[in-house]
């Protein structure tokens, strides 16, 4: 059983949209019915008030230099990891998500019903509100990329992520890299014979900004898409 909950966001420059992005994930944890849930925003070479914005909304803060979203995460997996660590690894559920994405009310809820179910990590979808910053062949060539998700599907998204905190250490946590961290810890995750769950019916709003914080990621996809 699920005993305490920790929520990520790597956060670079990120004033503007943190404030949504935690009020989201506020209102997903007052459907946990009083379970503790460790919200951790990590400000990675900040040169705006990420920090304090993060810090006025009740999230813990770690500043790190680092400029990588790799190891952002693993900063602040690391202090919920501290915070719990009296409890069974098993029985803390990490979730995490970027700064740019809105996550739905139900969505640690349904993370905890699949680690209910025996599942030890769940690998969600995004989807995009708002493609004013693109073109709409850039939009039909993604959701051409994207495909059906309803019957599981091969996508990594560090914004959507959640495992417990036992699949983690297992797994060997996140790496530093700049980029593909999500990739190369699901990667992990498999390879450590971990059961994944790939949903294709838990799904956060992201953002198809094209000023990306990570090199090659999301960001970079649609950029491509807009080339071809």
């Amino acid at each position: 059983m699920i005993q305490a909950v920790g929520v990520v966001v790597p956060a670079h420059d990120e004033e503007d949209l943190l404030p949504d992005c935690l009020a989201a994930i506020k209102r997903a944890e007052s459907a946990l019915a009083g379970l503790p849930v460790h919200l951790v925003v990590v400000a990675d070479a900040c040169g705006d008030r990420t920090a304090e914005v993060a810090r006025a909304a009740g999230a813990t803060v770690v500043e790190i230099g680092a400029r990588s979203v790799g190891a952002a995460r693993a900063a602040g997996m690391r202090k919920v990891l501290r915070r719990t660590a009296h409890l069974d690894r098993s029985s803390v559920w990490l979730a995490t998500t970027d700064a740019d994405t809105l996550v739905p009310p139900d969505w640690l809820s349904a993370q905890l019903g699949c680690a209910a179910a025996g599942w030890e990590a769940v690998v969600g979808t995004v989807l995009v509100a708002d493609w004013s910053e693109h073109s709409p062949a850039v939009r039909r060539r993604f959701e051409r990329r994207y495909g059906d998700t309803s019957g599981g599907h091969p996508h990594v998204h560090g914004a959507n992520l959640g495992f417990t905190a036992r699949a983690y250490l297992d797994a060997g946590g996140f790496g530093p890299q700049p980029t593909a961290e999500d990739h190369a810890f699901v990667g992990s995750l498999a390879a450590a014979g971990g059961r994944i769950l790939r949903s294709g019916e838990i799904s956060v709003v992201t953002s198809a900004r094209r000023a990306a914080r990570a090199p090659l990621g999301f960001g970079h996809l649609l950029a491509r898409l807009a080339d071809a």
